[in-house]
């Protein structure tokens, strides 16, 4: 049996964790290398909530593929741009979304 340390640890789960469900690579691939604010990605991801955006911004923000910058303004105001480790998660959304245009619906 697998260590419990190693199985948490295992680097595919991490990323399984960081880049799985229905909106994370959305939002990688529509921030992509550029900085937006929050209403600029949801205008781009209509079918969205706020609610489900704000969570999933923060689920990448804390494994550091997300950064987010408060301009610490009256009203608030904060933009969100790709770290490093979410520029490379791009090229992987890329590539997915490459092998998603080879796939046929049957």
């Amino acid at each position: 049996m697998e260590d419990n340390n190693e199985f948490i640890n295992c680097p595919l789960r991490r990323a399984l964790n960081a880049l799985g469900g229905k909106w994370n690579l959305i939002i990688i691939k529509i921030i992509g290398t550029g900085e937006l604010r929050f209403g600029q990605i949801k205008r781009e991801i209509p079918d969205i909530s706020e609610k489900v955006l704000i969570e999933k911004l923060k689920v990448l923000i804390s494994y550091d593929i997300v950064v987010r910058k408060d301009f610490k303004e009256v009203p608030p105001k904060v933009s969100y741009r790709l770290s490093e480790t979410g520029i490379k998660a791009l090229k992987i959304v890329n590539e997915i979304e490459l092998f998603g245009s080879y796939l046929k619906v049957r």
